[in-house]
């Protein structure tokens, strides 16, 4: 770590060694893993938009498209292992500093890394819904599924993205057969997180914003805050006199309101900030 970027965490440690801080994270957390982000300097730029929510309950061929990709990249996500910057904000909410948790990530590595009562804001990749009967399945009972409806299906992709859709030509996507809901047959079975065009459960947002409505602090890490689902977080803080620290690699949306901006790895930031706070370092894993 460089000296200036050390003489920036003196703020940081002041604001969590005040306590009450509520940490709002994005995919840039998960870079370490493995996990690329969208719009950060592991971004990639994808050959197809994100699937939405419109596309996924109209078509069907949108839907055998998802899960084909999808079977491929939720490989990744599961394999994924929790970093030193996920360690490290568990290791904060143990020692007492931390308010709350909320996380726009789907990766379900948070709470890998040991952090309890994690909002996770646009849901997990671990478990899907029917959306015909309501009827909700872990990943792995479905992934177990689809490996057995498709033994052949191997196709190779380079890219995977951080919401889990990888990569494939429509060339790859041929052969492949999803599956159906085991109690209502409903070809409609999602992932249990919230698309593009989808609305976050109001009371999950009600939630998110009691917690920082209470807060003394709220730390944004690894989120470029382009999409409003989390930059009204940061505005409601900011509304209310609460200061905001943002530790990002690259220009975020919230950088008008920050009280302070730390461009740096995450791990490398919060390996260095727990040390200091409330303890003597972290045990990563």
């Amino acid at each position: 770590m460089t000296a200036s970027v050390a003489a920036d965490l003196a703020p940081l440690r002041e604001l969590l060694d005040a306590g009450g801080a509520v940490v709002l994270s994005g995919a840039g957390l998960s870079t370490e893993s493995g996990i690329p982000d969208y719009r950060g300097p592991t971004g990639t730029l994808r050959r197809h938009g994100p699937m939405t929510y419109q596309e996924f309950v109209g078509s069907a061929a949108a839907r055998r498209r998802y899960w084909a990709r999808s079977h491929l990249g939720w490989r990744q996500i599961a394999a994924a292992r929790p970093n030193s910057g996920h360690f490290g904000v568990a290791t904060f909410q143990q020692r007492g500093v931390l308010r709350g948790i909320i996380t726009q990530n789907v990766d379900g590595l948070h709470q890998a890394a040991g952090a309890q009562d994690v909002i996770e804001l646009h849901g997990g990749l671990d478990l899907v819904v029917c959306l015909g009967c309501g009827m909700r399945e872990s990943r792995l009972a479905l992934d177990s599924r689809l490996r057995r409806a498709n033994p052949d299906f191997a196709a190779v992709t380079t890219q995977v993205n951080p919401d889990g859709d990888a990569e494939l030509s429509e060339a790859q996507l041929d052969g492949f057969v999803p599956v159906d809901c085991t109690r209502c047959q409903s070809d409609l079975i999602k992932p249990d997180v919230v698309f593009f065009g989808e609305n976050v459960p109001r009371p999950r947002v009600d939630a998110c914003y009691a917690l920082v409505e209470g807060a003394r602090s709220v730390l944004v890490l690894g989120s470029s805050l382009t999409v409003m689902s989390g930059l009204r977080f940061v505005r409601r803080a900011a509304a209310l006199g609460i200061p905001v620290a943002i530790v990002n690699q690259g220009e975020t949306r919230g950088d008008p309101l920050a009280d302070l901006k730390v461009e740096a790895p995450l791990g490398e930031v919060l390996t260095a900030l727990g040390a200091d706070i409330g303890g003597t370092g972290f045990v990563a894993g």
